[in-house]
């Protein structure tokens, strides 16, 4: 491997003369592929170029602005609502109508920018699929590439899937649920596409190829004359809304359609955002569909945080569930909020698979997908996430029993008892034990789904749930924060501390992936490297922000220029 700084490694070169065709200031660094550069077309990347050019700046400084946060955080400060946005709050504006499209959202499908998985998924039954380019895939140059075209081939209506080993051939039905798209977060790069000699932003490559090759004909099919339609992650604060409705209105006028015919849902994932919904509703109030409760992350970002509380420690991440009184309360704020501005509330993740070979468990598992959707449907939510087809007719049977044939909540189920909620609510310490299981299940889960990411999967069933970067997240902060702590195990009677048996419990932990997957796959497998990323991690002084950003550069691979390139 030759050292490219930061990010990933030098492929061996080539004798076979490619390149992409790029405009001024725009360097690819991945692999040249025809197919690939279907969608790396000079005008695309234009338009990627002129985004990353009008708003790094406006990231960056959003981007200091965490930095900021999180040092006050650390030196004791707790998050809360603005005193300064209390206009926001208390004011009675809306957003705009949402469009007749997406009126009835009851289910929706995510999962990441695979050719099967979306045919699957815009099959399933599901109202609307959320493809994925964020923590259900592993952000490689083939399957950010790759995802760019399959969603090319689904959005007209063209995309197949041949699959030998099955013997069957995948296409769409006529009926399909409706396309949504989530890009990256505002912190990841795209360390493949250098723009003026800087990685350019990851979020801003998924969003300016995908809109920039599929607005006209969306608009002209699923949307019926809106869209194209996105998810948008890992939001802080209303600062970092704002840049994304710029971004929207830059690529509407771009593209010569009018202003609000994009339209975004909003992950309420992290933290300080739970205090900043009005305030991003209403900076994106031209281009919003609703906010969504991204549960799992939201609790990785409770323990990032609070990471230098040692009074807030969580217990067992299975024991921080809804009924946890601060997470109740953020999922009924987040329903008051919305359907006070006029758009969908969306509920959380089932992240079950159907148990094909244990019908008594399989049962069971559905049992808790039934009650965990009832709770929603009953708060108020107009939806819910599967992670699974297979959940798909119990999720709408459960929506549809207390809805009817009414497409969502929003005009019947204000909420406002929630208007009480306070900032205590929001931050009141969970309840529960930490047990030595909870440990052990965390470092399986946490090396398991690195060592996936690694090789190329990013959405991994694991112990009978669909795993993404978000769980992996919350394992590996957990266990920082019990480390960090020197935590005690006080709830299976064994008193021991975290620090004394974490290398024992690695060990030991290792052994049983590769008894579970078996010694061949073991070996082919990134389970050691996954291990070492890891552990490393857990132990580190200075908690990362991301497992994700650290890993990244493993699978970041520069392909050199060769002689007739335009570069």
């Amino acid at each position: 491997m030759i050292g490219l700084g930061s990010y990933g490694y030098t492929a061996p070169s080539s004798k076979k003369i490619n390149a992409y065709d790029v405009p001024q200031g725009v360097d690819i660094r991945g692999r040249f592929d025809e197919e690939f550069a279907k969608i790396l077309t000079k005008d695309a990347l234009q338009f990627v170029a002129d985004l990353q050019r009008e708003f790094r700046n406006h990231i960056k400084y959003a981007m200091e602005c965490r930095k900021e946060a999180k040092r006050r955080y650390n030196e004791g400060a707790l998050p809360g609502f603005d005193p300064a946005t209390r206009y926001i709050r208390e004011g009675k504006w809306t957003c705009v109508p949402f469009p007749p499209a997406v009126a009835d959202r009851r289910v929706e499908i995510t999962g990441p920018v695979e050719r099967k998985m979306i045919i699957n998924a815009l099959n399933s039954g599901a109202k609307v699929f959320m493809a994925d380019f964020e923590d259900a895939l592993s952000p490689s140059w083939e399957n950010l590439m790759r995802g760019q075209i399959n969603l090319k081939d689904a959005v007209e209506g063209t995309i197949t899937f041949n699959d030998k080993a099955r013997n069957r051939v995948y296409k769409l039905n006529n009926e399909i649920a409706k396309l949504f798209v989530r890009p990256r977060g505002w912190h990841l790069p795209e360390a493949h596409i250098f723009i003026d000699g800087e990685p350019a932003t990851g979020c801003l490559v998924d969003f300016g190829l995908y809109f920039y090759h599929n607005y006209a004909t969306f608009r002209n099919t699923q949307g019926q004359g809106f869209g194209p339609f996105f998810y948008l992650p890992k939001m802080e604060n209303s600062r970092e809304a704002k840049i994304w409705n710029s971004v929207f209105e830059k690529a509407e006028k771009m593209a010569g359609i009018e202003k609000g015919s994009i339209r975004a849902t909003v992950l309420i994932e992290t933290l300080p955002a739970v205090f900043q919904m009005d305030e991003i509703l209403y900076e994106l109030r031209d281009h919003s569909v609703g906010l969504n409760c991204g549960r799992w992350d939201y609790i990785f970002s409770y323990v990032k945080t609070f990471q230098g509380h040692p009074d807030r420690l969580l217990p067992d991440r299975g024991q921080v569930g809804m009924t946890q009184h601060f997470m109740r309360s953020y999922s009924d704020l987040l329903i008051r909020t919305c359907h006070r501005r006029g758009v969908h509330a969306m509920g959380g993740m089932a992240a079950q698979i159907p148990i094909r070979d244990d019908p008594t468990a399989n049962e069971a598992a559905f049992e808790l997908v039934r009650k965990d959707k009832q709770r929603e449907v009953k708060a108020g939510h107009d939806g819910t996430w599967a992670a699974h087809p297979g959940l798909i007719k119990t999720c709408m049977e459960v929506f549809t029993n207390n809805m009817g044939n009414t497409p969502n909540q929003i005009e019947t189920v204000k909420r406002d008892d929630a208007s009480n909620l306070t900032e205590d609510d929001l931050l009141q310490r969970p309840r529960g034990v930490r047990t030595m299981e909870g440990l052990r299940l965390n470092t399986r889960v946490g090396i398991q789904y690195l060592a996936a990411w690694l090789t190329g999967s990013g959405s991994v069933p694991l112990y009978n749930l669909m795993e993404d970067a978000a769980t992996a997240e919350i394992s590996r902060v957990q266990i920082w924060q019990w480390l960090k702590y020197g935590v005690e195990l006080d709830g299976d009677g064994l008193g021991v501390r975290v620090n004394h048996v974490f290398g024992r419990v690695v060990e030991e932990e290792m052994a049983r992936i590769e008894r579970e997957v078996g010694k061949e796959k073991f070996k082919k497998g990134m389970y050691k490297e996954a291990c070492k990323i890891f552990t490393r991690q857990c132990t580190a002084s200075t908690l990362d922000d991301f497992l994700t950003l650290d890993a990244y550069n493993y699978i970041v691979i520069h392909h050199p220029k060769d002689v007739s390139s335009k570069l």
